[in-house]
């Protein structure tokens, strides 16, 4: 305690929020000059650069001394970029829709508040609105700590011009809401076909007999469920909101740690920042120590590797294609040495993208 007066103190932090008003706005001016010159010097008008913002999230968060937690500091900075780009311009970020899916929320914790969501039904326009032009970028899901990989995601980047040039991490809590009094009135429970398969346990525990029915989001699932007292949803607490729908048992997902990680989809990968992770698909003729053989780069420049999945190829049967995550740049030096040697290797190599890891 150091006795200061609570008048005192109010009028001290009335003092600190002028000067941070005062320090926004000027970064906002600053911003906006940065815009000008990137057009006087004839650079294109998307004014959104990944890897600039990665850089600038880290550095605050690598500087921050609290009492402020990280992730605190980096929200607070990702919004003020958000609104300062929005001066110029607002992002137009496309998701698997409709609002309140756990897809949305990926999207405003990446891109900020400060943005044009455009929802849309199913991932296959997600990829299709940003390569027409309709969005600068996507957002969908690609991979579940408890499900696994999102398989129509991946064969549409198998096909897609698109790049990543972003991910996003993001613990998923599951919460059944409904109009129900009590659990025994709940005839059918409406999820997407995760959202089932992710409290799979506690449905066979809890309520055994109600039909479950996948539907397109857990956000339609929301929708659905108020519309009908013997329904329910699986759903994020945002689609429950949105829906005025009470939420008697939350947290209901089998794995307490469950997690999903989106991808942000755009036309162009991001510069490298130090800090990054490329993403390929790569297939060889099947033939003993095929895979083997390809990765084996990989160790000889000492990279690491930190997803390795199957897909069947759409090429043949009995034929496959692997998808890869690799920490590092395509443009760093060994990474890029053995990408040119795997090139000669493989009956298919194609870099999905290079892009900053995911800032918490």
């Amino acid at each position: 305690m150091t006795g200061e007066s609570l008048e005192s103190i109010r009028a001290r932090i009335d003092g600190i929020d002028d000067e941070l008003l005062r320090l926004v706005n000027e970064r906002a001016r600053a911003a906006a000059e940065v815009a000008a010159a990137k057009q006087a010097a004839g650079e294109s008008g998307d004014y959104y650069r990944p890897a600039r913002e990665a850089e600038v999230l880290r550095r605050v968060r690598d500087a921050n001394r609290g009492p402020l937690s990280d992730e605190d500091v980096t929200r607070l900075f990702r919004e003020i970029m958000s609104a300062c780009l929005a001066l110029q311009r607002p992002l137009r970020v496309a998701f698997l829709g409709p609002e309140g899916t756990f897809t949305q929320e990926a999207a405003l914790k990446h891109f900020g508040h400060s943005i044009r969501s455009l929802p849309l039904e199913g991932i296959d326009a997600v990829f299709r609105e940003v390569e027409a032009g309709g969005a600068e970028y996507g957002v969908v899901p690609v991979e579940n700590s408890t499900e696994g990989m999102v398989t129509h995601t991946l064969d549409r980047l198998l096909s897609s011009p698109l790049q990543i040039v972003g991910e996003v991490e993001m613990p998923i809590v599951q919460n059944l809401a409904t109009r129900a009094a009590a659990l025994g009135e709940i005839r059918r429970v409406y999820s997407h076909s995760q959202g089932l398969a992710q409290c799979r346990s506690w449905l066979e525990t809890h309520l055994p007999a109600a039909e479950r029915i996948a539907v397109s989001s857990t956000a339609e699932a929301a929708r659905l469920a108020a519309e009908d007292s013997s329904a329910a949803a699986i759903a994020s607490d945002a689609a429950a909101e949105r829906y005025e729908l009470p939420v008697p048992q939350p947290s209901i997902q089998d794995g307490a740690a469950n997690s999903t990680r989106f991808l942000v989809l755009g036309k162009e990968s991001p510069e490298p920042t130090g800090e990054d992770k490329t993403s390929l698909v790569i297939a060889r003729e099947n033939r003993p120590g095929g895979l083997a053989g390809l990765l084996a780069p990989l160790a000889r420049y000492g990279l690491n590797m930190t997803r390795l999945e199957s897909r069947p190829s759409p090429e043949g049967m009995w034929e496959y294609v692997f998808f890869i995550d690799l920490v590092g740049h395509a443009e760093d030096p060994d990474l890029k040495r053995a990408l040119g040697e795997m090139q000669q290797l493989a009956s298919l190599l194609k870099i999905l993208g290079s892009y900053p890891r995911s800032v918490a």
